[in-house]
């Protein structure tokens, strides 16, 4: 029956993922289909790649159903955020210069760009986003009527003209010229990269990391690494919720209340296996042979999804508690 639940769990998270895609295919092709008998509306495909920091921006614009402009640009030494703000405003001001053209919609797989374009903190990117908002002054002063809209295609979608956009880019392999300069914030970026790779050799190499960190896989089967940014590689996947982010922790820095834990700071406290299965009540015994918790088990505890259908099937799991441990 766990078996069972287990592979429900995991075969209705797969079913909505392609739902969300096969959701996101449709209603791209139903605004494909709607617009394109409507010559006031301007359809922009953006899309963008990097390769060893050559950035390539693609647009395709669409007008009547017809493609009307294929634009290429590349550039070196800067970052993939300052290509997907020039390429989108690029096909602003593209479009806007096509007659009786009262209506853009930007299709892109790079969302997260537009959101800059409407944040008005303070944040790196600012020149772009100065650009990009003075071609939609220009654009919205000329009619009342003028609006625009933005529609996300992730890449992995496969929406057509989308896809036809993202080969093309990757398919475009320029020269770059030396000597190039880089731009502020592709150097800052390079920086950081610099000291962040440094921290993640040092933190390897030496024992700082200790010899209980568990390193952890994502769905690909690649490491997850450490990182300074925001929700890093770890926290999306349970920093929504503080019990939840707060077991997954003593879970992977073995920090947590079993028999291994009160060997190594509690040594007069009881650390054998409460089953009797183990002379010491480990976490790899736990993860890996142990099947005590629900009846789940999987050989795959090296995987970020299976720890956290762990920790959700099992919610006194690597906690604090008395009752348990």
């Amino acid at each position: 029956m766990t078996f069972l639940l287990v592979v429900s769990l995991f075969t209705l998270f797969q079913n909505a993922m392609i739902k969300t895609l096969t959701s996101i295919f449709n209603n791209l092709d139903d605004l494909a289909i709607e617009v394109s008998d409507i010559p006031s509306i301007a359809l922009v495909i953006s899309d963008a790649s990097v390769k060893n920091n050559v950035t390539i921006s693609i647009l395709h614009i669409y007008i009547y159903n017809k493609p009307i402009t294929k634009t290429l640009h590349h550039a070196v030494n800067i970052t993939s955020t300052e290509v997907e703000l020039f390429v989108i405003r690029c096909g602003i001001n593209q479009a806007t210069h096509y007659n009786k053209i009262s209506k853009i919609i930007v299709i892109t797989d790079s969302i997260h760009a537009i959101r800059k374009i409407f944040n008005s903190s303070s944040y790196p990117f600012q020149k772009q986003l100065a650009a990009v908002l003075k071609e939609l002054q220009t654009f919205f002063s000329l009619y009342q009527e003028n609006s625009i809209k933005f529609w996300e295609c992730p890449s992995h979608c496969n929406w057509s003209l989308h896809k036809a956009a993202d080969a093309e880019s990757k398919s475009f392999h320029p020269t770059p010229l030396f000597p190039s300069k880089l731009s502020w914030d592709f150097s800052k970026k390079q920086e950081c990269n610099d000291l962040v790779n440094r921290w993640k050799m040092t933190f390897q190499a030496s024992d700082s990391k200790g010899k209980h960190f568990l390193d952890l896989v994502d769905g690909n089967k690649n490491t997850l690494e450490l990182s300074y940014i925001k929700s890093s590689s770890w926290l999306k996947y349970f920093g929504h919720s503080n019990t939840l982010c707060a077991r997954a922790l003593r879970a992977i820095t073995n920090h947590i209340p079993i028999g291994e834990y009160q060997l190594r700071f509690f040594p007069r406290k009881e650390f054998r296996c409460p089953y009797k299965l183990y002379p010491i009540e480990t976490r790899c015994h736990i993860l890996h042979e142990y099947k005590r918790f629900n009846g789940y088990w999987n050989l795959r505890r090296d995987s970020i999804d299976h720890i956290i259908l762990f920790l959700k099937l099992n919610p006194n799991g690597f906690a604090f508690s008395l009752t348990i441990y």
